[in-house]
């Protein structure tokens, strides 16, 4: 068997290093988006098909942010500045999105929550921020999150500080789904 040059070896091992990087690339923001899911990292809040069945006496402050990217055109509010409810109980929240142009234009809203550690007990039964949204030239519409905040926080040594919670949303322009679709565009939709 002949053995390799050590510039073929040395082409090699550059190559493996290569390869090994791009695929950890590839692999890492599905790997972090996942992360931040089951821990709540960064803020990011948890999923639930339905609303807590323990409600204690604690009550928990939550306040709402609204953001929007400069280049979407939006007016964008929340309805309410703050609700208290107590911990376990579900909540209701509605924000305002207005189209100030004049096209039609989607939107996607990215969202966390503050302090970061409460994520992971901020839970959302329904929302908006679950797809895009598309208005049409000056149209306003209402829309509703339904939540509640886990009632394991108050045992959570590192967690059970929390009573004042901020929900933020921030609104991205978006191309519609159904746009991208129509026109062929190739790319990966979520």
């Amino acid at each position: 068997m002949k053995r390799l040059s050590p510039e073929a070896r040395t082409v090699t091992a550059l190559l493996a290093v290569v390869l090994t990087m791009g695929a950890l690339a590839w692999a890492a923001v599905p790997f972090y988006n996942w992360f931040c899911r089951v821990t709540g990292f960064g803020g990011t809040t948890q999923v639930a098909e339905s609303a807590s069945d323990e409600v204690l006496d604690e009550i928990v402050r939550v306040r709402f942010d609204a953001n929007v990217d400069d280049n979407l055109g939006w007016t964008f509010r929340p309805m309410q500045t703050r609700m208290d409810l107590r911990i376990g109980e579900n909540g209701l929240a509605f924000y305002e999105a207005i189209n100030n142009t004049d096209e039609p234009l989607t939107g996607t809203a990215s969202y966390n929550v503050a302090p970061e550690v409460s994520g992971y007990y901020f839970i959302k039964v329904e929302c908006f921020c679950f797809t895009e949204q598309t208005l049409q030239p000056g149209e306003r519409i209402e829309m509703p999150v339904s939540f509640f905040v886990d009632p394991e926080l108050v045992e959570d040594r590192d967690a059970s500080w929390v009573r004042d919670i901020t929900l933020s949303y921030t609104f991205h322009r978006t191309e519609p789904k159904s746009a991208a679709l129509d026109t062929g565009t190739s790319g990966t939709i979520n």
